[in-house]
Order: structure tokens, then sequence, then C-alpha cells
């Protein structure tokens, strides 16, 4: 049901693959939620805070830190800026996507006309009516800018005074910036002008990202480590997967039998990321309003392909797509649920042809990134390096052995 009590129509999917989660549907976050609107109302007050939301791929950090700034701006009075910089390399491409965000945030909004004389004549309008704005400058002035950039937010938090209590500003998606040492410093010259200014500047500041690109900041400027207050996500319970999977269901007027959410459930492996590309496999499976156990295997085995055409890397997607090395990645996936697994065991049941590029496989995925030797362990002991990576490999085997094409193999692990 939607929040005013009304079902979705039977088309339109509660599910969205690919896409931050609508606020409805959020389940769980408690603690992190608790943790950066603390972070928001101090930095109203005057104190600069700046976080660093982390957690492993698929795992939901727009999302949550979309719900955040919706949740700041509903009950704080912030302006929040989510700015995605996925390709950006250079600090005045950032600088740019930052105010164009705040020019097309301001669209529509009673402060819209003080954005404007803000921006004064670097505002290019690029629809019909001025309906399409974006901030244009030039090459010098976005140089200026990025060494203004603390300037300019204090001009900014001051026109909007009346409106606004402060900034919540969010870099997401920061790839291309993390490894970029020019950004690092440029990151720790903010926060050591902004702190050791006399005027105080309500500004939270949150980089979203991997935890590598995290440690890649701190390796081109240490200081940075006493800078981030890390706020860790972790995959979802079994519970929290079980509630997202009724509440979506639920809002679209359908019912979920009991063995078909434990498959879903199952399956999701705590990734949000999984849980809607399987729940919107499953949703369009099914004819009769109620997602039975052939509906969400329906929806496990399509999603399968799906998520890895859309989801892994594609230098990574290529490489599984020999026979012999998807062969040897159904064997980790036919394992009692584990991210580790040991060298031996998945030769014992390869064939001849399969045995003899192992070693070939092994090497391949270590330098994808893909998985890890774990040395404690014991010699040939590997980890997956991430959940997403894993969780395709499962659900892969579970499609072949769906379609009969793992006979023996999993058989030897039950």
């Amino acid at each position: 049901m939607l929040e005013w009590g009304l079902p979705m129509p039977k088309e339109y999917s509660p599910f969205t693959p690919g896409q931050p989660v609508p606020i409805e549907f959020f389940v769980g976050r408690a603690a992190e939620v608790a943790r950066l609107k603390t972070a928001l109302n101090e930095a109203t007050s005057g104190r600069l805070r700046v976080a660093f939301l982390s957690g492993e791929r698929g795992i939901g950090k727009s999302s949550l830190a979309s719900l955040v700034r919706f949740l700041g701006e509903r009950d704080d009075q912030v302006l929040g800026l989510h700015t995605f910089l996925g390709g950006v390399t250079s600090l005045e491409e950032m600088v740019r996507r930052v105010l164009d965000r705040l020019l097309k945030e301001s669209i529509g909004k009673t402060w819209h006309s003080k954005i404007r004389e803000f921006f004064g004549n670097r505002i290019r309008e690029v629809g019909l009516f001025g309906v399409s704005v974006e901030f244009g400058v030039s090459e010098k002035d976005l140089t200026r800018l990025v060494h203004d950039f603390v300037p300019t937010l204090r001009r900014l938090v001051e026109r909007l005074k009346e409106e606004k209590k402060g900034i919540f500003l969010i870099l997401d998606d920061i790839n291309g910036l993390a490894s970029s040492e020019p950004f690092a410093h440029w990151l720790k010259s903010l926060v050591d002008e902004i702190s050791t200014a006399r005027e105080r500047l309500a500004l939270c500041l949150v980089l979203v990202g991997l935890e590598e690109r995290r440690q890649s900041l701190i390796g081109h400027q240490p200081s940075l480590a006493r800078v981030f207050d890390v706020v860790d996500i972790r995959p979802w319970s079994e519970d929290e997967t079980s509630s997202f999977f009724q509440n979506s269901f639920c809002a679209a007027g359908m019912q979920v039998e009991d063995v078909a959410l434990r498959v879903l459930s199952m399956h999701a492996g705590g990734l949000p990321v999984l849980a809607h590309e399987i729940g919107d496999a499953a949703f369009r499976a099914d004819k009769d309003d109620r997602i039975d156990e052939s509906d969400a295997w329906a929806g496990v085995l399509t999603a399968a392909d799906i998520v890895g055409r859309k989801h892994l890397e594609p230098q990574v997607f290529r490489a599984i797509r020999s026979p012999h090395y998807r062969a040897i990645l159904r064997r980790v996936g036919t394992a009692p649920f584990s991210m580790e697994f040991k060298r031996s065991d998945l030769r014992g049941g390869l064939s001849l042809g399969e045995a003899k590029v192992l070693d070939n496989f092994l090497t391949r995925m270590k330098k994808l990134g893909v998985v890890r030797p774990e040395p404690e362990e014991g010699p040939g002991y590997y980890r997956f390096v991430n959940r997403l990576h894993y969780l395709y490999m499962w659900m892969e085997a579970e499609r072949a052995r769906k379609t009969g094409q793992l006979g023996h193999l999993v058989k030897s692990w039950l």
C-alpha cells in the first residue's frame, strides 16, 4: 500500500532496480540514519561535520544518503545537495556539478530568485521557458571557484539564512576523485579553512564510496584519517530483507507465501541491489497477485542474468563468459553459503579440461579484484572481495541447477 492507503496498479512495480530506494520502501539502517542526523544537527549549530558513508557495492549507500537528505530538509530546514560525481576526475568539474545541482534544486522553490541573483549571469537556459537551466561558467572562473569554494558556501548560507539553517552536501560516486591527490589535499584544506575561521559555517559534508576509496584518500593525505566520521553500512539482516519484500509486495496489493519469501530473502543475501532485481523479476513473473515459490524462483533465475550484465564490472563479466570459467564459478556457488572457498574443494568437482584452467582462472579473478588469497586460513584459501560477486555466482549456480546443468556436482555438496 502507498502512504495514503491506496494499492499500486499492477503494472507499476514497487521495485526500483538500479535506482535509489524510494523513501516509503526504506527498511533498517536506524543506527546509521541516527548518526548522520546527529552530524547534521551539529552542523546547523555551526560545527563542521565530515562523514564518510561506506559499504560494499549494492549495499544501499546512495539510498541512505538520499533518505537522510530528505529527513534533513523536512525536519532541520537544511539545503540538501546530493551530487553524483561519476566519471569526474577534476576539482573544477566537481565544483561545477555541485553548483549546477544547487541551481537545479532551487527550481520551483520560493528561494529560486535568490539563487538566480546569487549566480548572476552564470545561468544558461537550456530548455523552453527557463524550465531547464544549468550553471555555465568559464574554465578560468571554475579554477577560481575551486579556491574560493568555502567563501562561496558562506555567501550562499548568508543569502538563504531566512529559508535554510545550513548545507547538507553529499558527494556521491567519488571513484575518480578518490584516486586524485589534488582532491585529497583540497579536502583537507577545506576542513582546515572552515575549522580555523572565526566565522562558523553550517556545513555537513558527506562523501559516499567504497572503503578502498577512503583508504586511497588517506594514502594521499594521511591527516584525513582524523577528519572522517566513518559510517559503515552492513548487509540487511534476514528479518530486514523479509520486511522489505513483504512491504514492497503489499504496496502493490500482492501477497507473498512464506516459502517464496524465504527463497527471495535467501538469494538477496542482504544486498538491496539484489533484492530489487529479484523482487522486480518475481513481480513480473507473477500472474495472480500472489507470489508463490515458482514466482520466487523465476525471479531469482531471471535476476541472475540481469545482475551479471548490469552490476558486474564489464571486464569481469567478459572474463567469465568462457564455458570453463563459468563452470568453475558455478562450482563455487554450489558450496554452502560462504564468501570463502578452498582451491582443492573446487578442483575435486571439475572436469579434466576445467581443472587445467583452474589456476589461470584464480590468477585472472585475483587480477580483476574478484577474489583474494586468505593466507591466514592456510594455503589455497580464497575469499570473494565483495558480496555482490559471490551472490551472483550463487545465483548462477542455482540457475544451472534448476536447468539440470550441474547434476552430480550439486549432489556432492548435499
